[in-house]
């Protein structure tokens, strides 16, 4: 076992867990170890209960990131044993203190861990031809195991989608199946949330929309490479699309040639 996780590691051996949340992309040892011991995995940054949002806000302002808020809402609603949080510069510093918050409001451990795997696993997912909702799909439970995503067979791209994982995949449903994913979701299939220069990696030649979640710091980043991306348009959204972002998506596809 890596010698730099040894807290983490051993509580995940040495207690009966059946149930851990995760947020972020924990380091791929701490991964290992719960699919070793069969542990069920649930990504906290997913939707994962229909719960109303409001009732976070004794823990989280509203004005904060919708993925964040939606890790607290899971958290308290979910039979967990126990929840496993990258703090690190894979997530962001908000998660650091959605974490302090965790643990003093959770009869469950809650176990902040830093992800500096530098590995490359691949992003054949982002790369090939399938819808961008399937696509996105199989990243993101692909943070839940160990292996590599797979053999994908490549296609050009006709259009990218440069950001996170978002909260709503319905903002996902406009694009063709020859788009590209960019961005942390890129660096999410490749096991490397930290890796920097794989997220501000984008195709110039491609038109491309850049999105971050409203309130998430990676809006400053997402407006930057937009502004300097010859054909780009730039959306940060909260909890849900709605149809004047959807019907943006559309325009900006449609005037950039890109067919569905």
């Amino acid at each position: 076992m890596p010698a730099t996780l040894p807290n983490e590691l051993l509580f995940l051996t040495q207690h009966p867990l059946q149930r851990v949340g995760i947020v972020g992309v924990p380091p791929l040892a701490v991964i290992q170890t719960l699919n070793t011991r069969n542990i069920e995995i649930f990504d906290l940054d997913a939707l994962l209960v229909r719960e109303d949002m409001e009732t976070t806000l004794d823990l989280l302002p509203r004005v904060y990131c919708a993925i964040l808020r939606t890790v607290v809402l899971n958290a308290i609603h979910l039979p967990l044993d126990a929840i496993v949080i990258d703090v690190g510069p894979g997530k962001c510093d908000a998660a650091f203190h959605v974490a302090t918050i965790l643990k003093e409001e959770l009869a469950i451990p809650v176990i902040t861990t830093i992800n500096q795997d530098n590995h490359p696993f691949g992003t054949s997912i982002c790369r090939t031809k399938l819808g961008l909702i399937e696509k996105m799909s199989l990243i993101t439970e692909g943070v839940k195991s160990a292996a590599p995503s797979g053999d994908y067979q490549p296609c050009l791209p006709e259009a990218g989608f440069w950001g996170v994982p978002p909260r709503d995949f319905s903002i996902l449903e406009h694009f063709p199946a020859t788009t590209h994913i960019y961005g942390w979701s890129r660096c999410m299939e490749n096991k490397t949330p930290a890796d920097t220069a794989l997220e501000v990696h984008c195709n110039l030649s491609i038109p491309t929309i850049f999105f971050a979640q409203t309130f998430c710091a990676k809006t400053a980043l997402a407006k930057h490479l937009a502004r300097r991306h010859p054909r780009a348009l730039f959306l940060d959204i909260d909890l849900h699309t709605g149809s004047s972002a959807k019907a943006k998506i559309e325009a900006f596809l449609e005037l950039s040639g890109v067919n569905r």
